[in-house]
């Protein structure tokens, strides 16, 4: 069994690749909640939402999340009514939502309602949500605090963050089978996700940091950050807010505690010594995920080196 900790977007391409190197009954997804939000009176979990819709073949691929095709027709006779939605969901998306809030009011879990998803879409992954507690990130701005998709999408990520919090984490706890999971992993494999806010939020849920320590399997990552620049999304940003140094580097000392190996774009060769003085093995590749080659490409090096 492979375990894959991810976020949204980024992971969920690179996991198109890795279900076509592995049998998807082989692969367990701890993903993140952090960025989980209500809208409408709804719980919605767009990093479980994007990997379910990815991987089933139904995401929009231009967009990176919601449905291929979708129409926004909800949405639109919301702001007849004076609404000014600025989070939006698909007419198709909105059912998903529909259908976890009543699962989760009548009782079941976050995990229980995820498993149901992914199975009524077709997918063969255990994807596990880090915790069924509540877990929320937020960034702190000069305009206040605020829920990481309001910075995200309403502003825009133009707020100047200068820290981040992870309201619950003291109390969240893993959701069932992440630690047994990690433990008894094969391999252990961390997405090209926001180390911060993605990767961050799981290893913020007590027990998953120590778990990923302790593990026999190895743990090899792939480096969001090429040439000091994100493919998508704001982890530069919020590094370099964090006094952090915007780099392949930076990422492998976010997990220097636990990682084996740091899978790095071939533009970031020249930082392989620093990140070996921390003892990670640097493996320097093509990590842009232009095609589904590039992507099963990827998903068979990190494998290989997980197996090696």
């Amino acid at each position: 069994m492979y375990v894959a900790l991810a976020g949204g977007v980024g992971a969920a391409r690179f996991l198109e690749g890795l279900i076509r190197v592995v049998p998807q009954k082989k692969v367990t997804i701890i993903g993140n909640v952090g960025d989980d939000v209500e809208f409408y009176d709804l719980h919605i979990s767009p990093d479980l939402d994007i990997v379910s819709y990815t991987l089933a073949g139904l995401v929009d691929p231009a967009k990176g999340w919601g449905f291929r095709g979708d129409t926004f027709h909800t949405q639109e006779q919301l702001q007849r009514y004076g609404y000014a939605p600025w989070f939006n969901l698909g007419d198709r998306d909105l059912a998903t939502h529909l259908f976890r809030t009543e699962q989760l009011r009548i009782g079941r879990s976050l995990s229980d309602v995820t498993a149901m998803i992914v199975s009524r879409l077709g997918l063969g992954v255990r994807l596990l949500p880090a915790s069924d507690d509540p877990l929320t990130t937020y960034v702190y701005t000069k305009k206040g605090r605020m829920h990481f998709q309001e910075y995200i999408v309403k502003r825009r990520t133009a707020p100047k963050v200068s820290g981040v919090l992870f309201q619950g984490a003291r109390t969240a706890r893993p959701a069932r089978h992440v630690i047994e999971s990690i433990r008894k992993a094969d391999g252990v494999l961390i997405c090209p996700s926001n180390p911060i806010v993605s990767i961050g939020a799981i290893l913020a849920v007590k027990g998953i940091r120590s778990a990923s320590r302790t593990t026999r399997a190895k743990v090899v990552a792939i480096s969001p950050i090429i040439g000091g620049k994100t493919v998508k999304g704001p982890a530069d940003k919020l590094m370099k807010a964090l006094g952090m140094e915007v780099s392949a580097y930076g990422v492998a000392h976010c997990y220097r505690d636990f990682l084996d190996a740091l899978i790095i774009d071939n533009v970031d060769k020249k930082l392989a010594p620093r990140i070996q003085s921390l003892g990670i093995k640097p493996i320097a590749t093509n990590t842009l995920m232009k095609t589904m080659a590039d992507k099963t490409r990827l998903a068979r090096i990190a494998i290989s080196e997980m197996n090696n």
